[in-house]
């Protein structure tokens, strides 16, 4: 239970961040890591840290809450080892590690946290071993054994063979001439170290990750009489450097020059701050189609916003990804960086040919294929990676695929694949003005359409915006997924094709034999003015045969009584456009005749009044027409609906009766509500 609480405790503290903690000074990511690797690894013992090996390798990890369930490091498996924490050493014959480690100078305690070979080179060199055993206040990052293992024999060979100038000068950049702890190391931080007063870069993670120069820290914070070791996994190099010059040393960045320099970009890139380039090579480049490249190089805006889609917002050295995660980039997008073993990835991708190319003002990743934002691309190369292929067949049979691939200012209203599951139209003069009609003569953002708002198209057509709870609507089709804006256009993907309107609600009913009956009725009631002026409305028109059905005897009656017609013809007409995709479960729709009637949708099926519409969305300059099978009889008239008015008077008069029953002089004044219900039921 005490582990639990401890548990709970250290969770909120990293939900809370660590600048405010539940008590005391607020602990760093690298400490509140190596707290849960300590809970973890306490019922071993006292100072026992739980550790997760990455099997196959000799990596080693502190344990987060994250990692510790799901026992992976960069898709890789892990196990859980116990080793003693930082500062603690086993006792023989007691549990955990209870002792702390004995406290003597940097150059002795290299050698008890595994920096051995850090310790030989030091004797090597004439002046360092007495510097480091002597007084002061120092830090060192020490590499591992592994490390200078790692370290290309050449490089190597250049540092023994000139022992008191290039060794000591590559160990001296290793140390800081004043004792530094790992809460001192935030991120984005340089430290000056005591060759030549150069930088070393910390980058310290919000995943409790430390790196120095992108070398991750081991183990941190080993005390000593004159200062304090971390243990990193490389053997690190001054930076002399910034991101500009080394894009202008590199031969795979040919292109890349040229695209920097043509963007005025190399300010940037030369400047002050942390950024991380993922760095196109030429083969990037030469990747992608000749036409798309060049119009992209001739255009700096486009090319721009190519770039600034390459430069993340702060330096992520590849150390420090060991989940995905989502950067953002100076453009403005969201880019997905994770790592599958060994490799970095991009949006899931191994396209990462080199990693951590530390500069004075970030790092940089090779990258063998270009990241394109929307915003550089056509209409026609957006559409491309959309499930919009079909509608992009037919404006090509069409000859009007053009419109997508030029600079005209457009926004394509593209019916998605699923639209055309029954066939695909034929191509002739209807269907090009159609899809002309799909396409809206400026580049909108749907974020700033608003109800009631026309769109002008190619077509000649003026659209309107419809603006529900769920759902945003061009007429009858909906917005079925998030916009992609391009370098001049914007593609929306829309649920079904367009139904311009073609008259009045009027002019529809006369247009379609369906509804003959419905216009007789019409004219007959006096509602043709109402129908054919400026106007929003939703009518669910009667056809023929929902007439038909009704008994002979009642629609002779109907038909006689002007009034009693005028008021069921206003029932059918509701007082605002309401299309099919903007329905949802049920709305309530207030008609002319002042009740409301009741729509539904449910599996594609749009009902009202819960009797199915035969078809909807008949579109008109001053609303929509919805064909129904039936005649909808207003509440007042549906004799089971009065039934249950009748019954719910007669219950209420049952509650007050029953409030007031303990009162002989109150229930006597019940008496004419009584009456009144008994003179409602003779009618």
């Amino acid at each position: 239970m005490a582990l639990l609480v401890q548990l709970l405790t250290l969770a909120l503290a990293l939900a809370l961040g660590p600048t405010a903690t539940l008590a005391g000074p607020a602990k760093s990511p690298y400490q509140m890591v190596l707290q849960h690797s300590r809970l973890r690894g306490r019922q071993h013992g006292p100072n026992v840290c739980a550790v997760q090996k990455v099997i196959g390798t000799n990596k080693k990890y502190f344990t987060n809450c994250k990692q510790w369930y799901q026992r992976k490091i960069c898709g890789k498996s892990t196990v859980i080892s116990y080793e003693c924490c930082p500062g603690y050493e086993k006792v023989p014959g007691e549990k955990g590690c209870p002792a702390a480690l004995p406290l003597s100078n940097l150059y002795e305690t290299l050698g008890v946290v595994g920096s051995t070979t850090t310790q030989l080179y030091t004797d090597r060199t004439e002046k360092l071993r007495p510097e480091m055993e002597g007084p002061g206040s120092f830090t060192i990052f020490a590499p591992s054994n592994e490390a200078w293992a790692f370290l290309p024999a050449e490089v190597l060979d250049s540092l023994v063979s000139n022992v008191n100038i290039e060794l000591l000068n590559a160990l001296r950049y290793h140390m800081v001439d004043r004792r530094v702890l790992t809460d001192e190391l935030k991120h984005g931080m340089a430290l000056t170290s005591m060759y030549q007063n150069s930088n070393i870069q910390i980058h310290h993670y919000p995943n409790g990750i430390v790196t120095v120069n992108c070398a991750r820290l081991l183990k941190a914070d080993h005390h000593a009489t004159n200062g304090v070791v971390h243990l990193i996994d490389k053997v690190i190099s001054t930076v002399t450097n910034n991101i500009q010059q080394i894009i202008e040393i590199e031969d795979t960045f040919e292109t890349l020059r040229a695209a920097v320099a043509a963007s005025g970009l190399n300010t940037l890139l030369e400047g002050d701050g942390q950024f991380t380039f993922l760095a196109p090579t030429n083969e990037a480049f030469e990747k992608i189609p000749a036409e798309t490249l060049n119009r992209i190089l001739g255009d700096p805006e486009a090319l721009r916003d190519l770039l600034n889609n390459h430069i993340l917002k702060s330096a992520m050295c590849a150390e420090a990804i060991v989940a995905g995660l989502s950067m953002e980039t100076l453009e403005g997008t969201t880019l997905e960086v994770g790592c599958s073993g060994d490799m970095l990835t991009i949006n899931g991708k191994a396209v990462i040919s080199n990693k951590d190319i530390l500069a004075t003002n970030g790092v940089i990743h090779f990258i063998d294929e270009l990241l394109i934002p929307d915003s550089a691309k056509t209409l026609l190369e957006l559409a491309a990676e959309s499930d919009v292929s079909t509608a992009i067949d037919l404006l090509r049979q069409a000859g009007l695929s053009t419109h997508l691939s030029g600079k005209e200012h457009l926004t394509f209203l593209a019916p998605l694949n699923s639209v055309f599951k029954d066939g695909v139209p034929h191509i002739d003069d209807q269907m090009k003005t159609l899809l002309l009609n799909h396409m809206v003569k400026e580049q909108l953002a749907s974020k700033y359409l608003y109800h009631g708002q026309t769109l002008d198209t190619l077509g000649g057509k003026k659209l309107r915006v419809f603006v529900y709870r769920n759902s945003l609507c061009i007429e009858n089709s909906c917005i079925a997924a998030h916009d992609k804006r391009g370098r001049y256009g914007t593609l929306f993907t829309m649920d079904r094709m367009l139904t311009p309107p073609m008259g009045t609600v009027m002019d529809v009913l006369k247009g379609d034999n369906r509804f003959s009956m419905l216009v007789a009725a019409i004219q007959s009631a006096g509602l043709m003015e109402t129908l054919n002026r400026e106007g929003a409305y939703t009518v669910f028109a009667p056809t023929n045969e929902a007439f038909q059905a009704m008994p002979l005897e009642e629609l002779n009656k109907l038909l006689a009584n002007a009034k009693e017609l005028t008021s069921i013809l206003k029932y059918h007409i509701g007082d605002e456009i309401l299309v099919s995709g903007g329905i949802g479960a049920l709305v309530r729709l207030k008609s002319l005749q002042g009740d409301k009637l009741e729509v539904s949708s449910k599996n594609n099926v749009v009902s009202v009044n819960k009797e199915p519409v035969a078809e909807t969305d008949i579109m008109a300059t001053n609303g929509v027409v919805y064909a129904i099978n039936s005649v909808l009889q207003p509440p007042a008239n549906r004799p089971q609906e009065r039934g249950d008015e009748l019954a719910d008077s007669a219950l209420e008069i049952f509650k007050q009766a029953s409030a007031f029953s303990r009162s002989a002089q109150r229930s006597v004044r019940l008496a004419p509500v009584y009456q009144r219900l008994l003179e409602r039921m003779k009618h």
